[in-house]
């Protein structure tokens, strides 16, 4: 009889149908136009109808088959009763067919171990899972914007369009965390190939596992030579403006989204993902960071230190974020003194 997959796998595997699922979900509620838009702590902090049903789906779905992992989501909502219909059962066979890295094989939902730092006796570590249920949400709500205009609903030939292409912002996360590393994520892009219009294929889901690599995706780099950054669309400072110059980019492109932008990277659309500034938390991080390691890239604050994703961490990226495919280093010593000086250290 054939051995159960490790709870790795099996979370990896139940993750990925639940993200699928998610991806449905923000289409669904883009198509309805009713997109119960509410504003959190300013215009460009949003929650939206798609934030709070696939928060919803993908923690009571992770949860009803893991009751022991410690779910973190972005959006504080209140606790109750998750419809049936956002409830994702399902396991994605394509993973569940992949060998767990050794380093991986044997860990728990939870397990109980000695604090040997402290000398204190016992402490409870557990898988985390970091959840951003709709990363890019103001680049969601502004395509809506464009999508049910006036002018645009004119040409109702093109439902998913967009003259400023923000869709391909729009990213759900699920990241997974153990011993305060990011080991493995899922990423959904749910507006996927919209460009090619009305009946096409819309979606697509990437992976990774640390030790194992990561999928769903075409690995490419920027051509030898070539500094093209990717940053913040709408939340730059002087902070932000200034790294990004102090790197001597050929290109600069400004879109919203980490998630995003760490397809860029994997993708050879940019060489470095450049945000010198408090704004990311954990949520938007770990998926990302645990695919971009799993291709041998590399994600740390602006002064090169890693975060750490235990349950009881901040959950502020507090010293910005630093994310590369190659050449880490060249990026992290063009980052200015003053900038260093203004962001503090974790």
């Amino acid at each position: 009889m054939a051995s159960r997959p490790a709870v790795l796998m099996r979370l990896m595997a139940s993750a990925y149908a639940v993200a699928e699922k998610a991806g449905t979900i923000v289409r669904k509620v883009l198509q309805s136009g009713e997109l119960g838009i509410v504003e959190k702590s300013g215009a460009n902090d949003l929650q939206t109808l798609a934030d709070r049903l696939v928060q919803k789906s993908i923690c009571a779905s992770l949860s009803k088959s893991f009751p022991k992992v410690t779910i973190i989501g972005e959006e504080e909502l209140p606790a109750e009763a998750v419809e049936e219909d956002l409830i994702e059962n399902g396991q994605s066979s394509l993973i569940l067919q992949k060998s767990c890295p050794d380093q991986y094989a044997s860990l728990k939902e939870e397990e109980v171990k000695r604090n040997r730092k402290r000398n204190m006796g016992i402490m409870l570590i557990t898988l985390v899972v970091w959840v951003d249920p709709l990363d890019g949400t103001k680049e969601y709500t502004e395509a809506a914007r464009v999508l049910y205009s006036p002018v645009y609903i004119q040409k109702p030939e093109q439902p998913y369009r967009s003259p400023n292409r923000l869709l391909d912002h729009v990213t759900v996360l699920i990241g997974i965390a153990y011993g305060g590393k990011a080991i493995a994520g899922v990423i959904n892009q749910p507006f996927y190939n919209y460009q090619m219009g009305t009946g096409a294929s819309l979606g697509r889901t990437l992976w990774g596992v640390l030790g194992l690599g990561a999928f769903g995706f075409q690995l490419q780099e920027v051509p030898d030579g070539k500094r093209i950054i990717t940053t913040t669309r709408s939340h730059s400072n002087k902070l932000v403006i200034d790294t990004v110059q102090a790197m001597e980019p050929h290109d600069v492109i400004r879109v919203g989204g980490a998630g995003n932008k760490i397809i860029q990277l994997v993708e050879g659309k940019a060489s470095a993902y450049v945000f010198a500034s408090p704004g990311c938390k954990k949520w938007d991080t770990c998926a990302p960071e645990a695919i971009l390691q799993a291709v041998g890239g590399k994600l740390t604050d602006m002064h090169g230190n890693a975060y750490t994703y235990d349950a009881n961490v901040k959950h502020m990226n507090s010293a910005g974020v630093l994310a590369t495919l190659r050449n880490h280093e060249y990026y992290l010593s063009r980052v200015p003194q003053a900038v260093l000086q203004a962001l503090p250290s974790n």
